[in-house]
């Protein structure tokens, strides 16, 4: 599933379709298609890992789900186009993805300021939703969209591991400082991740996220489905201690 500085690259590889109207649309998916023929795109917008293609009073929201993607000016080969949005300089194909309208003023269905990547995002808003849920897990506080969208799996493992806490702690265990170096590391981490990821290294600077041995202790990483979500935790039990 594309984490929210995925998105960020999508907003900007398109971008040349700002100002541009839909001249033609095509695909499988099951919205009404005809709504968007002859709109104008005013806008594109991220919210965590929602696309967002804004038109005056209407937004189309894109979820990639596990596996979408997307090509702009070309389409796979053997792969059926969910949509096809075509303008007078190209054209945007999107797979395997989610469609849904959003009637009126997009700004009425989002909190910008839980997003990790936006201007607007609040550190504190963040702290207090999380005091909110003191008896959840910390690998699934970390995936709640509410408190911190944008923030997927990688980026779950990765500032787990820089800031020495286990997956598996409770969130009222964690000790303040702890707690609040993680806050901060959601946003300082998903910004570098852009910068790798834009620079096709990502994987390079992975810490512990598929790795077998800690870089730290040399210690065996345990790879675990942790919490509720059963999402994949990589965990070294030396490096991260366990609060609970």
């Amino acid at each position: 599933m594309p984490e929210g500085p995925s998105i960020i690259l999508v907003k900007e590889a398109v971008s040349k379709f700002t100002g541009k109207k839909i001249i033609a649309i095509s695909g499988n998916s099951k919205i009404n298609q005809d709504i968007l023929l002859n709109k104008k795109v005013i806008e594109f917008k991220s919210w965590g890992k929602h696309f967002l293609i804004c038109f005056n009073g209407l937004t189309l929201r894109v979820h990639f789900l596990m596996f979408g993607s997307y090509t702009i000016d070309e389409k796979k080969p053997n792969r059926a186009v969910r949509l096809n949005l075509t303008f007078n300089n190209g054209e945007i194909n999107f797979y395997t993805c989610s469609l849904k309208y959003l009637e009126g003023d997009i700004n009425d269905y989002y909190d910008w300021s839980a997003d990790v990547m936006n201007d607007q995002w609040d550190k504190k808003k963040a702290k207090t939703k999380l005091k909110a849920i003191p008896n959840k897990l910390i690998c699934d506080a970390l995936l709640e969209q509410d408190i911190f969208a944008g923030v997927g799996n990688i980026i779950k493992n990765e500032i787990l591991y820089r800031v020495g806490v286990h997956p598996e702690s409770i969130v009222e265990k964690i000790p303040a400082s702890k707690l609040n170096k993680l806050i901060d590391e959601t946003r300082i981490y998903s910004f570098q991740f852009l910068e790798w990821k834009r620079n096709y290294e990502l994987k390079k600077h992975w810490l512990i996220h598929t790795k077998k041995t800690c870089v730290k202790c040399n210690s065996p990483i345990i790879k675990k489905y942790t919490g509720v979500k059963k999402r994949r935790s990589f965990i070294c039990t030396n490096c991260q201690p366990l609060y609970n």
